[in-house]
């Protein structure tokens, strides 16, 4: 341990503690969709408790390059699991006596400083990447890959664990123990993280944020679309059509239901995760230059649009909720998870490859502003869609969503891309 790279040290402790992070924020938004859909929240009611998370996220995104610029890594990745907890806690305080507007109003609240919060700590570890991570032999994409791929398989784990522990514990009991573990694994990670990252410069301007590169910019345009087409399905319409299809309205059947549903997703993620860890493989990327990558990007993107092209279809000939739909669904969204997943991918390693050094941070927080943008629209749509034309309209416009960033993946340029990586 001691012959270790220091590089890799701080690698090691970011990852974890980005994991951490990651669990709780998946098991917190399984607990508060079907909590709140328990009540008998519309599934309009439903998407707004996310809105402000997703906003926030925006916001976040934009200002935290320039923070992590001025302050250093780490001063934003301990704000992060900090915040997370402080809104955790916040969540305990839940009256259910509350009217409706009151509890969407403060839930959106609180919702809205955990979408800060996961926006600092995702930013502080995907920057610390590029920072960290040998340059050769494919050595950035890896790790990468790694970090996402992880990342995304423990918050699969999280949004099993909301589901059972809404089942077991109830609401508040189960916010309470996600708070306390992951403040005593902030505090590990406050006294053990190595040196390896930096401090920051003072002389970072706010400005500095919005790239200049035509490839980031239209790299972070195609991002809003993808991960928009994602969470137009992801977020209110599969969970609520599943409930509907699982539950037979007794408590032992919500439970069922809940567990179910918490299954699901977390397959989903943790495929999703999986497949994203091994995307360098997949893509035989070590041996590939970069501009075949960007070529890549534009046919994994026409790939994924046939999916939820097809599961459109399957949902229109199908005259209301069938096991042959449900399998469908079920097997198809596996499918759109695996696919979806290697363009994740190829755009995390994309956006390290077109960024310089020196304004990492920068370029990072305004990706993953596109980023929160795309989730913002996706949750929007979700609820609105599914209430106004049920599943048909949901999947069918994650079609139209998927369709628009794979033609904007190609005007992503194959110059000065070795310059930059």
């Amino acid at each position: 341990m001691s012959t270790r790279p220091e590089g890799l040290s701080a690698y090691a402790a970011v990852t974890a503690a980005y994991w951490a992070f990651m669990l709780t924020d998946g098991a917190l938004r399984m607990l508060v969709l079907l909590h709140f859909h328990r009540l008998g929240f519309s599934p309009v009611q439903l998407a707004y408790l996310f809105i402000l998370y997703e906003i926030a996220g925006m916001v976040t995104n934009l200002a935290a390059g320039w923070i992590a610029a001025r302050f250093g890594l780490t001063s934003t990745l301990y704000a992060g699991l900090g915040l997370q907890v402080a809104a955790l806690l916040a969540l305990t305080q839940l009256d259910p006596g509350w009217a409706v507007g009151a509890s969407v109003a403060f839930v959106m609240c609180v919702q809205g400083a955990s979408g800060v919060a996961k926006d600092l700590a995702k930013m502080s570890s995907k920057s610390a990447v590029k920072l960290l991570a040998p340059a050769e032999g494919g050595g950035l994409f890896r790790w990468v890959a790694v970090l996402t791929g992880s990342k995304n398989a423990v918050k699969g784990l999280g949004f099993l664990l909301g589901a059972a522990l809404l089942a077991v514990l109830g609401f508040t009991w189960s916010v309470l123990v996600m708070a306390l573990v992951l403040s005593v694994i902030l505090v590990a990670v406050a006294l053990f993280m190595p040196a390896g990252l930096p401090r920051g410069r003072k002389g970072a301007k706010f400005s500095e944020v919005f790239s200049k590169s035509a490839n980031v910019n239209w790299l972070s345009a195609a991002r809003v679309f993808l991960f928009g087409a994602r969470d137009v399905w992801f977020v209110v319409g599969i969970p609520i059509y599943f409930y509907a299809v699982l539950s037979d309205g007794t408590e032992a059947g919500n439970r069922a239901a809940f567990f179910m549903i918490g299954s699901f997703m977390a397959v989903w993620v943790i495929l999703y995760g999986i497949v994203q860890a091994n995307a360098p493989k997949i893509l035989r990327a070590a041996s590939r230059p970069e501009a075949e990558l960007i070529r890549a990007a534009r046919g994994w993107a026409g790939a994924l649009f046939v999916v939820p092209a097809a599961l459109t279809v399957a949902t229109l000939l199908s005259p209301g909720p069938q096991p042959w739909l449900t399998a469908t669904l079920v097997a198809g969204l596996l499918v759109f998870g695996a696919i979806f997943a290697v363009n994740s991918s190829l755009h995390s390693y994309l956006i390290l490859a077109f960024t310089k050094t020196e304004r990492v941070t920068m370029d990072v927080g305004f990706y993953y502003m596109a980023n929160a943008a795309g989730r913002l629209i996706g949750t929007l749509l979700s609820g609105l869609t599914y209430q106004v034309g049920g599943l048909p309209l949901v999947l069918g416009t994650a079609a139209i969503m998927v369709a628009l960033s794979a033609l904007i993946s190609g005007r992503l340029s194959d110059e000065a891309v070795g310059t930059a990586a």
